[in-house]
């Protein structure tokens, strides 16, 4: 069977009090709406059509070009956004997937079993359900006293005896195409000027056809985000999902409820991630690494045997063996090799240092290039940025640079090269050559006394 999706992204989302549209509100660093469509994407090889209202323009340079959208310009109802596809979809498939745009914790099994409970149905559509003491404003599930269910019934105009029903309405729908654009015209208007999807219930009831439903087991996959504190309940959902994962993956997470590990970040087996820790983006971590506590890492690689304490690792490289921190922060750009040592309060950005090299405590290197085995003396400074331009420093193999230096770019020091402390390096630096002073000056090379 061919099936098309429909995502409901339209509503203005007055209760999260933003100029942000609803569906572009962050979840561990994806917009809501982003989990939603990845949940549908493997149910069809065909894209989902995105049904867009206020916000239309970011929600949709948000999900890029690969997506198909429809613009409900006049917001009455989820009925009336559905019937704003049938232009695009009507006769290309069998079966529609509809679903929410702001519910980012279903999965995509569950979804799966919606729709092959729909091919195996012989009436027009299936329901999503949950059973919860806590309604949170979802409609009642009304059945007949044989169990056939005969209406979705909203929270507003249900009775007494009807709120008592546990039973709710999840809001996602598996539908025959036909039926569906056929019987969204008959969808009457409501008290308030709208036309709900929930009534195509009571139009198949009406038609003596049969309706089935899916019970969803864990109902917290249909948390649906209407405002920040249910966003925050979102987020830790899915942060326990996440983390759960990886301790069945081989990972230590040593206090799951501090630790914060977006959904695209990979962490290799071995590898303990201490209290306080947040990894972000597409950052990858190697095997065997102990990460934190206290420490953010944002779309970043992280090699095998790592560590980093306390410290700030952005849009950075660190291969095998490097040890980071306390307190350290690597900007974007930052490229440590094998067996670096960076220690407390060093800064390093657009800079790469070299095998075995290590950076001393309160040092900062901008637009370097350092050797292998080079030693940065605490409190150097690449002095990088003249108020126009930033300029590089090269720093050649088995460099040692005195505490306090500053290297005042462009500037290159030769191979075996020193500085003593204090300097303040304004030239070109020989190979095998010891500098000293304000400014530097050669006192000798290295092979004489």
């Amino acid at each position: 069977m061919i099936i098309d999706v429909i995502i409901l992204a339209a509503g203005k989302g007055t209760r999260m009090v933003s100029d942000l549209p609803k569906p572009l509100h962050p979840l561990l660093g994806k917009p809501l709406i982003h989990y939603v469509a990845a949940a549908a994407a493997p149910l069809t090889e065909k894209p989902p059509v995105v049904v867009l209202g206020h916000g239309s323009e970011q929600i949709r340079d948000s999900l890029g070009e690969g997506l198909r959208y429809v613009i409900q310009s006049d917001l009455l109802g989820t009925g009336h956004a559905v019937q704003q596809a049938e232009a695009s979809l009507k006769g290309t498939s069998d079966l529609i997937l509809i679903i929410y745009g702001d519910m980012p914790l279903v999965r995509t099994q569950t979804l799966e079993k919606l729709v092959e409970a729909q091919k195996a149905h012989s009436g027009p559509l299936t329901i999503l359900t949950l059973m919860e003491e806590n309604p949170r404003g979802f409609g009642r599930i009304y059945r007949d006293a044989n169990g056939a269910i005969q209406a979705i019934v909203e929270e507003s105009d249900a009775t007494e005896e009807q709120l008592d029903i546990k039973e709710l309405n999840a809001g996602m729908y598996c539908v025959e195409s036909d039926w569906l654009w056929d019987s969204l015209a008959k969808i009457p208007v409501s008290s308030k000027g709208e036309y709900y999807l929930t009534d195509l219930v009571a139009i198949a009831a009406e038609e003596g056809a049969s309706i089935a439903s899916v019970t969803v087991a864990d109902s917290r996959e249909l948390l649906g985000i209407n405002n920040r504190a249910h966003l925050a309940e979102a987020g830790q959902i899915l942060r326990d999902r996440i983390n759960q994962q990886w301790m069945l993956s081989g990972v230590s997470i040593v206090d799951p409820w501090t630790t914060y590990i977006d959904p695209d970040v990979t962490i290799g087996q071995d590898s303990v991630i201490l209290p306080g820790t947040f990894l972000q983006g597409n950052t990858i971590i190697g095997r065997e690494c102990l990460i934190g506590p206290g420490t953010r890492i944002f779309n970043s690689q992280v090699g095998d045997q790592c560590e980093i304490e306390y410290s700030v690792v952005e849009e950075s490289r660190l291969e095998d063996g490097v040890d980071v921190g306390p307190f350290s922060h690597l900007r974007k750009g930052a490229h440590l090799a094998a067996g670096v040592h960076m220690g407390n309060f060093g800064e390093i950005k657009d800079s790469y240092l070299g095998e075995g090299s290590k950076m001393g405590h309160f040092s900062y290197l901008g637009n370097a290039r350092v050797g292998k085995d080079v030693n940065i003396g605490a409190g150097t400074v690449t002095c990088n940025y003249d108020g126009q331009e930033k300029h590089p420093t090269t720093i050649k193999d088995g460099v040692f640079i005195g505490s306090d230096s500053l290297l005042i770019a462009p500037l290159e020091i030769g191979e075996n090269a020193t500085t003593g402390a204090g300097s303040v390096v304004t030239k070109d630096v020989p190979p095998d050559t010891v500098v000293v002073g304000v400014p530097a000056r050669k006192i000798r090379r290295k092979d004489q006394k």
